[in-house]
C-alpha cells in the first residue's frame, strides 16, 4: 500500500456511548389502574344494557350517517379521507396489531423488563379470550344502514378491532410507561395510546361495518381490560418472570 493511500484522522475517534438498560421498570399504581378499569367497565356494562334493550338506535344511525354524503357508497370529503381511514383501521387488524404486540414483547425483553413483557403478553392473550366470549354471548348482526367500505365478518358486538386494539395499544403503553417515574410522561404515553385505539374504533363506523355502540363498547371493554390486567396479573407476571430466568434461581423459593 502506498504511503499516500493511508488516511490519518485529524481528531481522535469518539468513544462509543455506554447504554445502560434498566433492570426493572417502575411499578404502575395498581390502585389507580383498578379505578380506571372500574370506570371503563361500568361504561361497557351500560353499553351492553342499552344494546340488549335496543336503545341505541338513534345513536347508531347518527354515527353511521354523519360520515356519508348523498352518495352512501362513499365517505364525505376528499378521497384522502378514505385512504386515511383504511390506514387507521389496519392498525387494529389481526396482522399489524399482533405484529406490534410481538415487537413490543421483544423490545421489553431486550430492555430486560421481563416482568412487563410477561404482563403485556398475558394481557393480550386473555383479552382475546374475553372479547371472543363477549361476541358469542351477544351475537349482534352487522349494520346494513350504509354500504360496507371494507370486508368484515363475524358478529358485530362488541367490535373486535376496537376491543383488541385498545388491549394491545393501551397495554403496550402501560408496559413502556413503567420506564419513567414521571407521572406526566406516563399519562402522556397512556393517553396517546387511548386516543390511537379510539381512532381505530371509530374508523370501523366510518367504514360502515360496525354500529357506533359496537365500537364504543369494544373500546371501553378493551381499555378496561388493559388496566384490569395490569392490576390483577402483576404478581403472577412478576413471579413468572423471576422464577425461570433469575440469576439466582434458588433464591426465588
Amino acid at each position: 500500500m502506498a504511503e499516500s493511500d493511508i488516511v490519518t484522522p485529524e481528531e481522535p475517534p469518539v468513544p462509543a456511548e455506554t447504554v445502560r438498560l434498566p433492570m426493572r421498570g417502575f411499578t404502575i399504581d395498581r390502585r389507580k389502574a383498578l379505578i380506571a378499569a372500574a370506570i371503563l367497565w361500568a361504561g361497557y356494562a351500560l353499553m351492553v344494557f342499552l344494546v340488549v334493550t335496543e336503545r341505541t338506535g338513534a345513536y347508531d344511525r347518527w354515527g353511521l350517517m354523519i360520515n356519508r354524503t348523498g352518495d352512501l357508497a362513499a365517505l364525505s370529503g376528499p378521497k384522502l379521507v378514505a385512504e386515511i381511514v383504511r390506514d387507521v383501521t389496519a392498525l387494529g387488524g389481526v396482522f399489524l396489531r399482533n405484529l406490534f404486540a410481538l415487537a413490543a414483547v421483544v423490545a421489553l425483553l431486550f430492555l430486560k423488563l421481563r416482568r412487563e413483557a410477561f404482563l403485556f403478553a398475558a394481557t393480550v392473550m386473555t383479552g382475546w379470550i374475553v372479547n371472543t366470549g363477549m361476541k358469542t354471548l351477544v351475537g349482534r348482526p352487522r349494520p346494513e344502514i350504509v354500504p360496507h367500505l371494507t370486508e368484515a365478518g363475524g358478529a358485530s358486538f362488541p367490535s373486535g378491532h376496537s376491543f383488541s386494539s385498545a388491549v394491545v395499544y393501551v397495554g403496550m403503553a402501560l408496559a413502556f410507561a413503567s420506564l419513567s417515574q414521571r407521572h406526566s410522561v406516563r399519562y402522556t404515553v397512556i393517553g396517546a395510546a387511548m386516543v390511537l385505539s379510539a381512532m381505530v374504533a371509530w374508523s370501523r363506523v366510518m367504514l360502515g361495518v360496525h354500529f357506533p355502540s359496537d365500537v364504543t363498547a369494544g373500546w371501553l371493554g378493551g381499555a378496561g381490560w388493559a388496566f384490569l390486567a395490569a392490576a390483577l396479573l402483576y404478581k403472577p407476571a412478576r413471579a413468572a418472570a423471576d422464577s425461570g430466568v433469575s440469576e439466582h434461581p434458588h433464591s426465588a423459593r
